[in-house]
């Protein structure tokens, strides 16, 4: 009875730290209120890429000859490009394929990043040695060069763009998480579940990648502002999505040969990528402090 009552008692204090350390998170987080209003416009501009096609008042490909770099309008409110096609319906279908490609693309980073600095940081010697030298070498190449190589060779459809943006960014995931790894591998939880035969897998997996979770979590964030960026980069290359898809980067490029004659068509995809790169990245800086384990102490 006694070994059942503390066995209670040490769960309902597990659950109660957990509470408590979630709530001090989200009031932090709360408390900036620049952080508050970037989620917010992250959340609406999400929604808009979802429902892109519902909500934009035309066809973003209808080539209108007629109505060629027509200024802002009742009909068309923020104007038409040099083939007359509606410039917010380019705006709004656009976003889709930038915000999903910084998403996916910080997914792989993400999820490549942890396997390799989890396996690292884990295991050390040998695996370690090995690991960590690969991840400088990668670190060492130019990672836009050798997107910009990667997208030449094998082209430039939406599926090896994610993919190469993602195989591309994973070194910087993979330090943190192996320091993290580092950090918590000796501690006594840890001891107690390898001596009581825990396999090393779960070990890992169960009860060391979870306190590495929240610096993940800022890295990613960061991360995605970081690949729309480079997204947008390529598309203004002309090595993005290929036309007449819709995309910041590509109508940005469009609009430098109009940037004296129709300076807003270069205004309104800007703003977009601005916007979402600057919320990602006060999101991140915000995340940073609310799950700082000093500051939750304290």
């Amino acid at each position: 009875m006694a070994t059942e009552a503390t066995q209670w008692e040490a769960t309902i204090t597990k659950e109660r730290t957990s509470r408590s350390w979630k709530s001090l998170a989200w009031r932090q987080f709360r408390s900036n209120r620049v952080a508050v209003i970037s989620a917010i416009f992250l959340i609406a501009m999400y929604l808009v890429a979802i429902f892109a096609t519902a909500i934009a008042p035309y066809n973003p490909n209808e080539v209108d000859i007629s109505a060629t770099n027509a200024r802002p309008s009742a009909r068309h409110l923020l104007g038409t490009d040099e083939d007359g096609r509606d410039v917010l319906s380019r705006v709004i279908v656009g976003s889709r394929v930038s915000m999903t490609v910084g998403l996916i693309a910080m997914a792989i980073a993400v999820a490549i990043g942890s396997l390799i600095g989890g396996v690292s940081g884990y295991f050390s010697g040998i695996p370690d040695s090995i690991l960590m030298r690969f991840t400088d070498g990668m670190m060492a190449i130019p990672y836009f060069f050798l997107v910009l190589i990667v997208v030449a060779v094998f082209g430039s459809s939406f599926q090896n763009i994610v993919i190469v943006i993602g195989v591309s960014t994973w070194m910087g995931v993979a330090r943190l998480v192996r320091a993290e790894v580092i950090r918590f591998r000796d501690q006594d939880f840890v001891l107690a579940a390898r001596s009581i035969g825990v396999p090393n897998v779960r070990i890992l997996i169960r009860h060391i990648m979870p306190h590495a979770l929240s610096s993940i979590i800022v890295a990613a964030t960061l991360g995605v502002a970081g690949a729309i960026l480079l997204e947008s980069a390529l598309s203004y290359l002309g090595l993005g999505i290929r036309p007449p898809t819709s995309d910041w980067g590509a109508m940005l490029s469009n609009s430098q040969a109009y940037v004296f004659a129709d300076p807003l068509m270069a205004v309104y995809p800007g703003i977009c990528i601005l916007l979402t790169v600057l919320a990602y990245n006060f999101i991140g800086d915000a995340l940073r402090d609310a799950l700082d384990p000093q500051l939750l102490r304290g």
